[in-house]
């Protein structure tokens, strides 16, 4: 089961997203919080999988928390629910190690697939968060960060850049793996190896830094 926590300060939203979730037969509502504070406690004292967090709570909003989440809780995945779909609150939120963004009027069979996606390591983002980080990748800063981005590829293996173009797409480690011809557990271990040599938090920020890079699967 994927034991998720729901913080949103509004007790209706929880109940409704709750109501969905609990609907997926792999899919199990833990633990609840109001706020961001209250979402830090409840990951640090129960076994959660994938926190959803609102950004707009009280005594704590969702970017704070996730970033807290990261230090006292890192192997909780995070989904950032909100009604505001600004491209800073995009990028803020996969800059912080989140491992998605949805909106709050996502259907229901997405919140749950993006909540599997989470569970299984691999980064989700809705339609409408993907066109704020393609408007953010074609800025005037994009060149800047494009060279910064291939000097950090520059310590990867040929084998490790394959996979990093393959992560750049969003593709799971099985996935990666059929298209490497290598198993998954390689496919696993070589995306550790490339979180390391990078110094990034997840797989999420690894595959912003390859489009960046201006990798791409076709390279492979």
């Amino acid at each position: 089961m994927i034991r998720v926590l729901v913080a949103d300060d509004e007790p209706l939203i929880r109940a409704g997203i709750r109501m969905i979730l609990t609907s997926a037969d792999d899919i199990d509502v833990v633990a609840e919080a109001g706020n961001g504070r209250e979402a830090v406690e409840n990951a640090r004292g129960t076994a959660v999988d994938v926190a959803l967090l609102d950004i707009q709570m009280p005594v704590m909003d969702g970017l704070t928390a996730l970033a807290e989440l990261g230090r006292v809780a890192p192997n909780v995945r995070v989904l950032i629910l909100t009604t505001f779909g600004e491209r800073d609150n995009v990028l803020r939120a996969l800059g912080h190690g989140g491992a998605g963004f949805l909106l709050k009027d996502s259907a229901p069979d997405e919140l749950i697939h993006a909540v599997r996606a989470a569970a299984a390591g691999n980064a989700y983002l809705s339609p409408a968060a993907t066109r704020h980080v393609v408007d953010a990748l074609s800025s005037p800063g994009a060149t800047a960060r494009a060279e910064q981005a291939r000097n950090r590829l520059d310590g990867l293996t040929t084998r490790e850049r394959d996979v990093l173009a393959l992560l750049g797409e969003g593709l799971s480690n099985a996935d990666a793996g059929r298209r490497l011809h290598m198993s998954e557990a390689t496919v696993k271990t070589y995306v550790s190896r490339i979180l390391t040599k990078l110094d990034c938090d997840n797989r999420v920020q690894a595959a912003l830094l390859a489009r960046d890079a201006g990798l791409h699967p076709g390279d492979v």
